[in-house]
């Protein structure tokens, strides 16, 4: 059997996180339509007869200012050094820019074996102009392979998963064949909570939010109750996720009790409540509570 760690790397919104729950067959990474969504590193566990293979979905290296945009691009590089293979997702629509030739150059020092993975090539048509890219990247980095795919169709995910398996070590499985990541359930809870936050509102209001979870009761086997502190950064968007007679809330706590539920296959009662800490984003100390750290 051959069993590791694989990295997702790329620049923000290149599908990462869409990449790993279609490679694994469930959802556990949030996704929106917002650059830098994910803060964390977050694993997702895919397990076959052949072995298993950890997904390391991190968040998009950018050049981000402030404490909380550092964080998450010292996670995805930190995260170079853990794995056995590296995937740098790139966009199969557009060449390589500045940022791409950062993360590559990332990759190269991390002395890890890299696949090139093309994301998107649902939206290339026709094919021939993937050709330009692929010339382009081949003369950036002399990548293991490279492979065009769609994370959101599933084309090319069974040859990616193979690509991966070949450069796998020898070794058993190190989670159980059920389990599908290594966070916990209230991590599970608070991202949820954030993507709905991320769905609703377009404003800025997503990148000043933190979710922490208050308590997380299952000592009821019929229902699982959770409850959760949405925390913003000034009054004024704490109405705007509040809304006009708490519609804004309502709606967030709905939709995010629908998806947990499917996830945990239990009924939920989820209580949501706003706090406002001024500049939490960029207190170290705050900052390390939210567990970004």
């Amino acid at each position: 059997m051959h069993s590791g760690y694989v990295a997702l790397v790329g620049r923000p919104n290149v599908g990462k996180s869409t990449l790993m729950n279609a490679l694994i067959g469930e959802k556990i990474s949030i996704v929106s339509s917002r650059a830098q969504t994910t803060r964390n590193r977050i694993s997702g566990i895919y397990t076959e007869d052949r072995g298993q293979i950890v997904f390391v979905d991190t968040p998009g290296i950018h050049r981000g200012e402030g404490n909380l945009n550092r964080y998450m691009v010292e996670t995805a590089l930190a995260s170079l050094k853990d794995v056995d293979v590296v995937a740098v997702l790139v966009e199969a629509t557009r060449e390589p820019g500045d940022q791409e030739h950062r993360i590559v150059e990332a990759v190269k020092a991390s002395g890890r074996p890299a696949i090139l993975v093309l994301n998107k090539v649902d939206v290339v048509k026709p094919a021939d102009r993937l050709l330009p890219v692929l010339d382009a990247y081949s003369r950036l980095a002399d990548f293991d392979e490279m492979i065009p795919v769609s994370a959101l169709t599933g084309e090319g995910l069974d040859r990616l998963r193979e690509l991966f398996y070949a450069r796998l070590p020898e070794h058993p499985p190190f989670f159980p064949p059920d389990q599908l990541t290594e966070v916990t359930e209230r991590f599970i809870a608070a991202e949820t909570i954030r993507e709905k936050i991320f769905e609703l509102l377009r404003q800025e209001i997503p990148y000043s939010t933190a979710v922490e979870i208050e308590s997380f009761d299952e000592s009821d086997p019929a229902m699982l109750r959770i409850a959760a502190v949405v925390v913003v950064e000034r009054e004024g968007q704490k109405g705007i996720i509040i809304g006009k007679g708490g519609g804004m809330m309502k709606e967030i706590g709905t939709r995010a009790r629908h998806e947990l539920e499917k996830f945990f296959a239990t009924r939920v009662f989820l209580e949501i409540f706003v706090k406002v800490i001024p500049n939490w984003s960029k207190n170290p100390a705050e900052l390390r509570r939210f567990g970004y750290e």
